[in-house]
């Protein structure tokens, strides 16, 4: 009996560390496909050109579905490990402690923002990736016109606010998974604690703003 608790904590622990690998190996997947988007503030061309450049790539569709697998290995765990926290502790507490241990309302509304985040992605691929086909030249090369289509899907302030929403989820979502991430693979020391956790807060924030200027724009841009 004692034997079958620790092997199921030590798997419950395995899935945690590839949960948070695959949560930062996302995060980073933030930062570089924002780091792309920004480029959109430097007008059509640019833009146009970086998507292009990027679509054309023979490596695209290894490296998009490797993303998808760790994009689906990653909810697969969450779902996994909620349902196994709510089973192990079918009642819930008569009153909540606090114990100290940093819960905040980033942490406890992990589940809900993960279910934002999820429909986004479905909505964003249906309406963007897969919208419609808008072509463009320069210099004698053909390419999608993704600078109009974005122009044109952020002209409406409903897809804004929708937009803006999910991002608010993104960066809440990421405020403290990135975080939780460090502490499940071992990354815990008073010393740095701290700075970690404000470090993740500080990324949370960035994403979510550094995203959400986007919309904005491209409704600017389409107003003139």
């Amino acid at each position: 009996m004692k034997c079958s608790s620790c092997s199921r904590f030590s798997v419950s622990i395995v899935k945690k560390q590839v949960m948070a690998i695959t949560g930062l190996l996302l995060c980073g997947f933030l930062v570089t496909h924002l780091l792309g988007n920004f480029l959109i503030f430097k007008g059509d061309h640019a833009f146009n050109l970086y998507s292009h450049t990027l679509i054309s790539n023979p490596f695209i569709i290894p490296v998009e579905i490797v993303l998808l697998l760790i994009f689906l290995v990653h909810l697969f765990l969450a779902v996994q490990l909620t349902w196994e926290n709510k089973a192990a502790r079918p009642v819930g507490y008569f009153m909540k402690k606090n114990t100290g241990r940093g819960a905040t309302f980033a942490s406890n509304t992990m589940p809900y923002t993960g279910i934002i985040i999820l429909v986004f992605i479905i909505y964003h691929l249906i309406n963007l990736k897969w919208g419609p086909h808008y072509s463009i030249s320069y210099d004698g090369v053909e390419m999608r016109d993704l600078y109009k289509l974005l122009i044109e899907y952020f002209a409406s302030p409903l897809n804004i606010a929708l937009y803006e929403i999910s991002m608010l989820a993104v960066g809440l979502h990421v405020s403290h998974g990135f975080w939780s991430a460090f502490q499940s693979l071992g990354f815990n020391h008073p010393r740095y604690n701290k700075s970690l956790e404000c470090f993740s807060t500080f990324f949370g924030v960035a994403i979510a703003l550094g995203y959400m200027s986007l919309p904005i724009y491209c409704y600017l841009q389409g107003a003139r």
